[in-house]
Formats: structure tokens, C-alpha cells, sequence
């Protein structure tokens, strides 16, 4: 378990800090994230990715000459928010474009297109690319929904020596495709690991047994079977990946394969040489050449006890980048050549000049006193918030733990913490409703990142704009919004009624509360009925299966279980009721 911490909540933040001091010859803080601290030739295209903590050494260990020109870093195995990946890579770039790769979950997938697109609007050519590598997480046939997990760093790598050696942005991405459409990895497990701050790990495996197909964010895996010895995991693991190999390739035979055995967190270093012993031995029975195998901890899971494989079938192109030298913090390969450490002007933006409240100095249109008397409501809406996540953070990320990661509960409460101190600062600054709105649901994306930090920005903000900062609005006005929220977050997440996310809530929700207002109820009333509604709807929920996100491979654990996004909706629209029936406004 995670024993040394503060605030479990800081704790992604604090552990960055740390990691950038500890590294100061190889990687500097800048808002979001690390980038390089050593110069980038001009006009090289700039490879950044990132992901959730509690992965070290990805994704921070991995930038430095080689791989990785930046990182973005989010909390405990949650996406950093677009506002994260688009600072980091305004910092990293230095003229040739820039390559945001990152593993395929919903959260990354969201909040790093919503970068590249920024970044493409701001002028900066800019491509993203999801790994695709965990063969347990879909079928062959379906690989575009597969998780990405330790064959990151063969997809990284080969796109970071591919910019290194001067290649146009078209090329790189290219040849980064081309790596992850050729990896593979596999997973077994014999513990869950615990976050900062739970009292229990998020999944448990019966004593004498293992789980098979396990996920990096603590999702428990596929199936289980009996703990085997470490030749019988070594034949496992090797296996599993040589009966799916690449397009093209009919047999392993004269093969040749970057291999990766990757401890997950508490797997000694010693057990896994003597699983490699036998990964050794099989794969050159089945006439496969390893080429610069990597046996250690490169893609972790906290404290979680296993082990994966990765299988990176190379090509006379490939090879080269896969053997290419590189020099990070936690991954040394050859020798590089020395470079001069950064100045500000080589790499895009110096920390001080990017904003990392870009929020608070933002202008604050002029408001009308009837909605900044709004505005002060909304804020009480948001304390309120704030105070319902906190109470309930703990049992939302259990909830979240039966078959996701567990993270939704630290999530929301930093989210929701963030929108309370944002709309506070708007209120200040004399901010009408609309805006505080926007300040909050800005300040809730950028710090608790994941789907739901974007989700919950998009419900903030849609009902910012209903409001506006002219009027004081009614009840009809807050319903309107409530509708385009739930329109927003069904377009950007796309999820339906059915697939047991919090759009689960959020339909029932609004479709009550606009009947409600339809009817003639004043809003505190409505707003009564509505939360009821969602109430329900949430509880609902435990008797679907899920057909998005990370809990989609472990469907049947769900059941039984409610949704956390859809819990936590309720919760919070409750809340907020308690602040409408205080109001006037």
C-alpha cells in the first residue's frame, strides 16, 4: 500500500515536484507537466505524452534526449486535462510540430484531442496517437478499443528517436503507428494496489490464485487461475502473444522482437529476471531474436504485485529507433551526444511565461446586480458541492474500484474544490453568474482532468451560458441549461441512456426538472423533483452493463453495483438544492 503521503489528494502534484528536483539535469517543472531541461534542436518535432500518476516511470521518467520532449501529468491515474497537455506542449515544441501519444482511455483520449486541437487552431502543426497494445482488454478484431499499457514505451520510443533523427512530423507519426499496429502485451496479477489514502486495495485475488488480463489502473482482471511458477507464468504470458501476431507476419520463426518484462509494482527485480530466464528460452525455441530486451519496472501500477510481457515485432525501419540511444530519468540506452541545457526561446515557452491560472487572469464582463446576486447563489451551490464530494469521496472511489480504477472519488473532490475556489475568486472580482459559472467549470476541468473533469466542465459551463450575467435567471433559464449540459456531455462523451455512465442520471434529471418547470413549479421545487428523479436513476444503474470506458472488460463485476459518475450526479444535484431552497435568487 501507498504509505507516505499528505494530502492524498496533492499527492500527484507533490510526487512531480519531487521527481523534477531529484532530475534538474534532465527535465524542468513547467505547468501541466515536465518538458525537457536540456535544448531541442530547432524545428525537431516534439513528442509529448502523458497519463494519469501512479505509473512511474511513466510518463515524467521518460522524458530526456531520445524519448520523450515533454510530459503531462495528471492525478492518480486520471488524464491530465487538456489545459495540462496543451501547456506542456506549447513548452516543448520548437517548431516542427508536435506528436501527442498517450494509452486509449476515454479520459486521454478527450482531453488530449481537445489539445491537439488548440494547438492546431494556435498554428502548431499537431497529431495524436492512442496505444493500443493490452491483447486482453478487446478482441483482435476490435484492437482500436484495446488499453494501452507497457507497450507505450515501444511506441514512444520509436517516435522520440524518429524525431531525433530529424524526421518531418508526417513520418514520425507514420512510424509510430506502425509501432503500436506491431505490439503487444499481456498481464497477470496476485494483488491490487492501493491508493494514496484508501484503506484497502481496489481489487483482491483469492490466496493460491492470480488474475489473468488485469488492467494498469488497478481494474481487476479477466479471469483468474491458480498462481503459477515463474516458468509457468513465463509460458503464460509468452504464449498468449505468440497465437496473435502483426498483419503479415505468418510465424514467429526468424522473427525479431524488442521484448519488455514489466513489473507492475511489487514484483522484485530478482523474480522477474528468473520469469525472463524461461521468456528467454521460449521465444528462441519458437525462433524468435530478441533485440535489446528491457526487464524491469517501466509502466507501474502503485504497489500492485505483477507482471506484464511485451512483444514489439520490429522491422529493418523499426529496429534502429527501437535500439536508438536515449538518456531519461528512469530509462538509459547507449550514449547520447551532450546538449547545452535549455534556454526559454528553445523550447516554445519558458514555465514563467505560460499561465497556470490562465482562469484567474481572465477579464470579467460587466455583470448586472440582479446576477451577481445570482452568482452569489451559484457559489453556495458549489461550496455545497464541494462539502457533498468530500464527504462522500471515499465511498464514490470504492464504488468506482468493483470493476473501473477507483479514481473517481479523488477526482471529483479535486474537481469539485477547484470550481469552489474559482467562483470564489469570480464573485470577488464581481463576476454575474454566467461567469463565475465558466471560471468554475474551467477550474474543475483543468484540475481534476479524467472524463469526468471534462464532463462536469461542460455541465458548469452550459449552465453559465443559460444564465448569463444580465438577468436574473429563472427557472426556465436553469432548466434550458440543465437540457444543453446533458446534449454536451452525451455529444462530447458519447454515451447514451443505457451504458451505465452518468449520463445514466443525467437525462432523468433533466427531462424531470424541465417537466417540472413545464408545469409551473418555481425552481426550488422542481429542482426537488429533478434530484429524485436522478436519485433513482442512479440506483437504477447497478442492473446495467457497462458498454463504455474502463469498467466495459469487466461488464458482469459491475452488476449489482451502481455507477460512480451516475452516483455522484445525484449526490450533487441533491446538494445543490439545499442551496436553491436558501435563495432567493
Amino acid at each position: 500500500m501507498t504509505r507516505l503521503f499528505n494530502n492524498p489528494a496533492a499527492f500527484a502534484d507533490e510526487a512531480l515536484e519531487g521527481f523534477a528536483a531529484a532530475h534538474r539535469r534532465l527535465v524542468r517543472c513547467v505547468p501541466g507537466g515536465v518538458v525537457r531541461a536540456t535544448a531541442t534542436a530547432p524545428g525537431q518535432v516534439a513528442v509529448v505524452v502523458g497519463g494519469g500518476s501512479g505509473h512511474y516511470p511513466a510518463f515524467s521518467g521518460l522524458v530526456g534526449q531520445g524519448l520523450a520532449h515533454g510530459a503531462a501529468v495528471g492525478n492518480v491515474f486520471a488524464s491530465p486535462s487538456a489545459q495540462q497537455v496543451h501547456q506542456v506542449a506549447r513548452a516543448a515544441q520548437s517548431g516542427g510540430g508536435v506528436l501527442l501519444a498517450f494509452g486509449n482511455y476515454a479520459g486521454d483520449v478527450l482531453h488530449f484531442g481537445q489539445a491537439a486541437e488548440r494547438l492546431t487552431a494556435e498554428g502548431v502543426p499537431c497529431a495524436t496517437l492512442a496505444v493500443t497494445d493490452d491483447v486482453s482488454s478487446a478482441a483482435a478484431g476490435e484492437s482500436q478499443k484495446r488499453r494501452g499499457v507497457a507497450g507505450d514505451l515501444a511506441v514512444f520510443k520509436t517516435a522520440a528517436a524518429a524525431a531525433e533523427a530529424g524526421l518531418p512530423l508526417a513520418e514520425v507519426v507514420r512510424l509510430a503507428r506502425l509501432a503500436n499496429a506491431r505490439t503487444r502485451s499481456f498481464g497477470i496479477a496476485f494483488s491490487g494496489c492501493t491508493l494514496p489514502g484508501a484503506d484497502a486495495p481496489l481489487f483482491t485475488v483469492p490466496a493460491g490464485r492470480m488474475a489473468v488480463g488485469l488492467g494498469i489502473h488497478g481494474e481487476p482482471g479477466l479471469a483468474e487461475r491458480p498462481v503459477p511458477s515463474a516458468d509457468e507464468a513465463a509460458e503464460l504470458l509468452v504464449s498468449t502473444l505468440l497465437h496473435e501476431l502483426p498483419e503479415g507476419v505468418e510465424s514467429p520463426r526468424g522473427q525479431r522482437a524488442g521484448v519488455i518484462l514489466n513489473g507492475l509494482g511489487s514484483v522484485r527485480y530478482e523474480e522477474l529476471f528468473v520469469v525472463y530466464r524461461q521468456v528467454a528460452r521460449l521465444l528462441a525455441e519458437a525462433g524468435v531474436e530478441t533485440v535489446d530486451p528491457e526487464v524491469g519496472e517501466l509502466v507501474t501500477s502503485f504497489d500492485m504485485a505483477g507482471v506484464s510481457l511485451t512483444l514489439f515485432w520490429l522491422t529493418d525501419e523499426l529496429e534502429p529507433l527501437w535500439t536508438a540511444p536515449a538518456d531519461a530519468p528512469a530509462y538509459r540506452k547507449g550514449t547520447v551526444a551532450p546538449v547545452a541545457a535549455a534556454e526559454p526561446s528553445t523550447t516554445g515557452e519558458a514555465p514563467e511565461a505560460a499561465d497556470p491560472d490562465p482562469v484567474e487572469n481572465t477579464a470579467v464582463p460587466e455583470a448586472s446586480e440582479p446576477s451577481r446576486a445570482a452568482a452569489r447563489t451559484a457559489l453556495a451551490a458549489l461550496g455545497a458541492i464541494e462539502a457533498t464530494v468530500r464527504a462522500h469521496a471515499d465511498e464514490l472511489g470504492r464504488i468506482d474500484a468493483v470493476a473501473g480504477d477507483g479514481d473517481h472519488g479523488i477526482g471529483m473532490r479535486r474537481g469539485s474544490e477547484a470550481a469552489h475556489a474559482a467562483g470564489r475568486r469570480a464573485l470577488e472580482r464581481g463576476a454575474g453568474a454566467g461567469t463565475l459559472l465558466h471560471h468554475a467549470a474551467d477550474a474543475w476541468a483543468d484540475r481534476a482532468g479524467g472524463t469526468s473533469g471534462a464532463l462536469w466542465g461542460v455541465i458548469l459551463r452550459a449552465l453559465g451560458t443559460a444564465l448569463g450575467d444580465t438577468e436574473r435567471p429563472d427557472a426556465h433559464a436553469v432548466s434550458v441549461g440543465v437540457d444543453a449540459a446533458a446534449d454536451g456531455v452525451m455529444r462530447l462523451g458519447k454515451a447514451e441512456t443505457g451504458d451505465k455512465t452518468m449520463v445514466d442520471a443525467l437525462v432523468p434529471f433533466a427531462d424531470a426538472l424541465s417537466d417540472a418547470v413545464g408545469g409551473g413549479a418555481p425552481l426550488a421545487a422542481a429542482w426537488d423533483t429533478a434530484a429524485t428523479a436522478a436519485d433513482a436513476a442512479a440506483e437504477a444503474t447497478a442492473g446495467l452493463l457497462p458498454r463504455l470506458g474502463r469498467a466495459r472488460p469487466h461488464a458482469e463485476k459491475s452488476l449489482g453495483t451502481p455507477d460512480a459518475g451516475a452516483v455522484s450526479l445525484a449526490l450533487i444535484v441533491r446538494a445543490v438544492h439545499g442551496a436553491l431552497s436558501g435563495s432567493t435568487a
